[in-house]
């Protein structure tokens, strides 16, 4: 069973920072990649950042520059640097780890609010 358990999101305003945080944890040794999509009300989830377990990241065009993911793989951690936040960043961010190389599953966290408002 694998579990994810995400941290950091709140409200801020335009032009400020937050920090995601993911913890994957139970039978996690064979996932492959990890990261983030989001989604909004009404509209479909979209990839935010992505990190496979050999370093290679991949990002939305829009969010190029301002956010940067990383991850630890000794802790099973994913983190998402969110710089130069502007309110169409709002959405509900979730952390995502997969696909597991034995099962082929991917799995997702429960989802995290950031807010970007004045």
């Amino acid at each position: 069973q694998v579990q994810l358990m995400e941290s950091g999101g709140g409200l801020v305003q335009p032009g400020g920072s937050l920090r995601l945080s993911c913890v994957v944890s139970g039978s996690s040794a064979s996932i492959q990649g990890m990261g983030w999509d989001r989604q909004a009300p009404g509209k479909e989830r979209e990839l935010v950042a992505g990190i496979s377990r050999a370093g290679s990241t991949r990002y939305a065009d829009s969010v190029k520059g301002r956010f940067t993911i990383s991850r630890d793989n000794a802790k099973n951690t994913v983190y998402l640097q969110m710089n130069s936040l502007k309110p169409e960043d709002t959405d509900v961010y979730y952390c995502y780890a997969g696909p597991n190389a034995k099962t082929g599953s991917n799995y997702w966290g429960q989802g995290n609010q950031v807010t970007v408002s004045s």
